[in-house]
């Protein structure tokens, strides 16, 4: 049997991901702060008590008999930032912290480490062509520069330790359960019946489903040719707002109410409501072309937009509701 050492397991892709490798036989340790966390874990994941993940984490013999290491925690975006220093803030975590374990990891003979980057590194919009891995890096925030120097400092210690290391950066990654997660805003919408003044915006953008994330997770684990590469990772189906909100109205049963307003003045309403940023990312187009991983590693999506936010509705419906 395997192992695999999952960080950010009690996460929202990092549940998905360790009940999707304990149905594949492996054995799964998810990490968690401290051992009184150990209940919020999936069944059957064995916990492993690391506290803070930083530049001084000791992950002792933890990672002992670990034949991969799956790395999804990280310091993510913060509405209201009190730290003194927010990019350093970001930079223990997210650089330092994964320079450490990726080292320790190596150490204990850890074969294959997959780090889970961001689609931010590229960028935070698209203009004519989409985002590819050929591209230049343009982190445009501190989260995504923290992500990008990580990546860096990881691809030094693969060449220098042996280690294999996969990078794939995602878009927003949707589905059950996602942290401020812009279906459910949307699920609250539709089923309000309330009239949305987006029917104008026709930019594209990507997304990806969270068991395709998985998915594409599992597929840079056990693909030999996986080692070394970074990739970007998509439903393969971009859509626009309007689109994606059809698509949520569709599996409610329901019509969406659309009507067209001027981009300026979604812009100006937002800045107004201090969600600058939330309207941004529905006006402007973010498309990746993600035919790498599946040229490269014979990867597909499993599941289309369609089926994917039929699933994340069904879930929501069901949950909150019962």
């Amino acid at each position: 049997m395997s192992t695999i050492a999952i960080t950010g397991a009690t996460g929202f892709i990092g549940r998905t991901l360790a009940s999707f490798m304990k149905d594949r036989g492996w054995r799964v340790l998810g990490t968690v702060r401290a051992s009184d966390q150990a209940g919020t874990l999936p069944d059957g994941v064995e916990p492993l008590v690391i506290g803070h993940i930083g530049s001084g984490t000791d992950w002792g013999r933890s990672l002992d008999g670990v034949d991969a290491v799956v790395h999804l925690a990280a310091r993510a975006h913060v509405a209201r930032d009190r730290a003194s220093d927010p990019l350093a803030a970001f930079r223990e975590v997210n650089v330092a912290g994964s320079e450490r374990l990726a080292r320790m990891a190596a150490e204990a003979g850890v074969g294959r480490m997959i780090f889970v980057s961001s689609i931010g590194v590229n960028g935070n919009y698209t203009t004519g062509a989409p985002f590819t891995e050929a591209g230049e890096p343009c982190p445009h925030d501190l989260y995504a520069v923290s992500k990008w120097e990580a990546e860096q400092a990881l691809s030094r210690i693969g060449r220098e330790t042996g280690l294999e290391i996969a990078t794939l950066r995602p878009p927003l990654v949707y589905g059950p359960q996602a942290p401020g997660d812009l279906t459910a805003r949307i699920i609250r919408m539709v089923e309000r019946n309330l009239p949305l003044p987006l029917a104008g915006i026709k930019a594209r953008r990507s997304y990806i489903y969270s068991k395709n994330m998985v998915e594409a997770i599992f597929t840079c684990l056990t693909h030999p040719r996986a080692a070394g590469q970074t990739y970007l990772v998509s439903d393969g189906q971009d859509v626009s707002t309007p689109e994606f909100i059809k698509h949520v109205a569709g599996a409610m049963g329901r019509s969406a109410r659309l009507f067209p307003c001027p981009m300026a003045l979604l812009r100006l309403a937002g800045r107004l409501a201090g969600k600058a940023r939330t309207v941004e990312g529905l006006l402007t187009a973010l498309e990746i072309d993600s035919s790498k991983i599946r040229m490269d590693l014979d990867w597909q999506p499993p599941y289309t937009v369609s089926v994917g936010l039929a699933e994340t509705v069904d879930w929501y419906m069901t949950h909150e509701r019962s």
